[in-house]
């Protein structure tokens, strides 16, 4: 319940991408995108997706935010388990009217830093660092007879230029996110937090919950405990709105609960 592999730093496995490739020309002269009936349906094995910060008020309605219990970063809570997102149809269908956060809406593209001059093309990070842009080359939307094409004649089209372009926007909101979850840390605001499943005795009687995992939240009496000072400056940082959105999503967690109810209702486990 605690993990989903993200981030933007190495060519190794990251969620959602199986084949992972640096964008050329030489090699992808001819590809682009085309429209498929379910273009999320490569988030149904997956139940907790990396958000950022600046998603945080948009995300809070629609599903608990959690934090990692190692690397510490934010996850919007999309189901209980692995294999089970409960905002898919069978289908693989997304619900329309859940946020899809940007870690999600970036794919087949995925910005990998490295070091190195930056060639043309290319993104650049916030130091200077040359962000390499990559797609995943098994993604369903991929297409030799593309609607969206990634090159136009030796150049790159407008997609693939806007592609880029929210690869830079998505290295500033990752940067954002890590100075958060410092702050949170540096005024010791986390929480280690189970999370149990309620259960019910063969004559309906209340039972022992069962943990399922554990996660971190922010400590609300740690965040009213602190000094006033030290609360205005973070308020003043645009930090607070961040915290309460997370606290306000916590109450989410029946809605998931519910949801993945149905499902296992209708599709039982076999294990």
């Amino acid at each position: 319940m605690t993990t989903a592999q993200g981030g933007q730093q190495t060519l190794g496995k990251i969620l959602f991408y199986r084949q992972l490739e640096p964008l050329s020309i030489e090699k992808h002269r001819t590809l682009g995108v085309s429209q498929v009936s379910t273009p999320f349906s490569f988030l149904a094995d997956t139940h907790l997706v990396p958000l950022t910060v600046d998603e945080f008020g948009l995300a809070a309605v629609c599903y608990p935010i959690i934090f990692d219990t190692q690397s510490k970063t934010p996850l919007a809570v999309m189901g209980l388990r692995p294999g089970m997102n409960v905002f898919l149809g069978a289908d693989g269908s997304l619900d329309p009217e859940v946020y899809l956060p940007a870690f999600a809406r970036r794919y087949p593209f995925l910005p990998v830093m490295a070091g190195g001059p930056q060639p043309e093309g290319q993104a650049q990070g916030q130091d200077g660092d040359r962000v390499l842009v990559c797609i995943d080359r098994a993604a369903k939307m991929l297409s030799t007879t593309p609607e969206l094409p990634f090159f136009e004649g030796d150049q790159p089209s407008r997609y693939t230029q806007e592609a880029i372009q929210f690869c830079r926007e998505f290295d500033v909101l990752g940067r954002r996110t890590s100075e958060f979850v410092k702050l949170m840390d540096q005024h010791n605001l986390f929480e280690l937090t189970p999370l149990a499943l309620p259960r019910a005795k063969p004559d309906g009687t209340p039972d022992e919950p069962m943990k399922i995992g554990e996660y971190l939240r922010i400590d609300e009496k740690k965040l009213n405990a602190l000094p006033k000072e030290t609360y205005l400056e973070l308020r003043d940082r645009g930090v607070t709105a961040v915290m309460h959105a997370h606290l306000l999503s916590l109450g989410l967690w029946p809605k998931i609960l519910s949801r993945a109810a149905r499902i296992q209702a209708s599709t039982p486990l076999s294990n």
